[in-house]
């Protein structure tokens, strides 16, 4: 399942973490590609600071306190995040990500935009799956969570630089379909609640939904 999250953080709060990014020191983006993805990633990544880390800080909560990237990704945990830069000229090729980073089985994989899509071309997020092929421009504050099995890259920038925040989640529930029917119950959790409060159709969803996560969530 691939999920837009927008407004993961409000546009004006984008910019002024766009902004406070575009002060920070960078660094080749290869240091944290596995061996055969450093031959076709050429971006930057931002150096350890008190600033980098404030502006990492502010995305990781956002993440946690929003309850739909809770009920997508189930995380049981979050890897560190990386501040990526991409300027002219500058591109990641097809690859898959890591099944293991740092001791963290990467179920799911997330970009987070700090930059509104007019003011670069190229750069777009393209995810392959059995389907077909996605490009994926989202606005500044919007997040992608998407399945780390999938091949994706990034296009190359041909204009103005693209600044963004990636991670990826080991989720409690280890299977897609799994997870996928949890967020449909959540869903029809909330619709219940919403049209008919504490009734007799909620209660039985409810208990559905905590017992398929008694059955399936590893702790």
């Amino acid at each position: 399942m691939m999920l837009v999250i927008q407004g993961l953080i409000p546009p004006a709060e984008a910019a002024v973490l766009r902004e406070a990014a575009r002060e920070l020191d960078f660094a080749d983006g290869k240091a944290t590609a596995g061996r055969f993805a450093r031959e076709v990633k050429a971006n930057d990544q931002a150096a350890p600071s008190p600033e980098r880390e404030a502006i990492l800080a502010r995305v990781e909560r956002a993440l946690r306190e929003n309850g739909l990237f809770r009920s997508a990704a189930r995380p049981r945990a979050i890897s560190p995040l990386i501040l990526s830069r991409y300027r002219e000229g500058q591109t990641y090729g097809l690859h898959v990500d890591d099944a293991v980073m740092g001791g963290l089985r990467t179920d799911l994989s997330f970009t987070f935009f700090l930059c509104d899509p007019a003011s670069y071309d190229g750069g777009a997020l393209v995810i392959e799956d059995t389907l077909e092929t996605r490009a994926i421009r989202p606005g500044a504050g919007d997040l992608i969570l998407y399945p780390s099995t999938t091949l994706h890259r990034v296009e190359p920038v041909t204009r103005g630089e693209r600044l963004a925040v990636v991670g990826w989640v080991q989720s409690q529930i280890r299977r897609a379909d799994q997870r996928e029917i949890l967020f449909d119950l959540d869903q029809a959790v909330e619709a219940a609640h919403s049209r008919e409060g504490k009734s007799a159709q909620f209660d039985r969803l409810a208990k559905t939904r905590a017992n398929l996560i008694r059955m399936w969530a590893e702790t």
